[in-house]
């Protein structure tokens, strides 16, 4: 499968049921339950918009699904705009062909283009840290529930406007579905 073979596109609500079947391929019998009921409550929470829900077609199909919703800082730091990428998936038989990084990528242009400052993830390192994420903790943006130390690196953070993250520093607030010390373990 090529690059060009692979469609981005901004989700639909006739898209929910291949978006949960994707979470659920993506994060096997173990982990998927969860993830799927949590991205179905995401979807419905008013609290997270903004959102920016994008899919990865090929062939008709949906095998890729990024979800982006608010978040505020606080203390409240006035203009700061801001998103959290959670959850990513790519269905268990398309991984490691690129089709998470072309989410990721137009994702943030599309938010960086709508005026979004900074978008956090907690994820692996390794793997953000190619999109432009580097930790938040160490430059004073804390998550919404306390990261253990040996996981610290995986909060991280990037800045759609340069110069933001000098000016600003508190704990970020998630959505009401996201706001669960169960989601915030890396």
């Amino acid at each position: 499968m090529t690059q060009a073979e692979v469609k981005i596109r901004k989700a639909t609500g006739q898209d929910r049921d291949s978006i949960l079947a994707v979470h659920m391929s993506a994060f096997g019998e173990a982990e998927g339950p969860v993830i799927v009921k949590l991205v179905d409550e995401m979807l419905d929470d008013a609290s997270g918009e903004p959102m920016l829900s994008l899919i990865a077609e090929t062939d008709g199909k949906l095998v890729g699904h990024l979800l982006f919703t608010s978040a505020d800082i606080e203390p409240d730091h006035g203009q700061v705009s801001a998103s959290i990428l959670a959850p990513l998936a790519v269905a268990q038989n398309r991984q490691r062909q690129g089709i998470g990084g072309r989410l990721i990528q137009t994702g943030l242009r599309l938010l960086e283009e709508s005026g979004v400052d900074l978008v956090f993830v907690l994820g692996y390192p390794d793997y953000y840290s190619r999109f432009g994420f580097r930790p938040a903790g160490v430059q004073g943006l804390q998550a919404t529930y306390p990261i253990p130390p040996q996981n610290a690196d995986a909060w991280m953070v990037t800045e759609l406007k340069p110069g933001t993250i000098e000016n600003c520093d508190g704990t970020v607030r998630c959505s009401k579905a996201l706001d669960h010390p169960k989601y915030w373990v890396e």
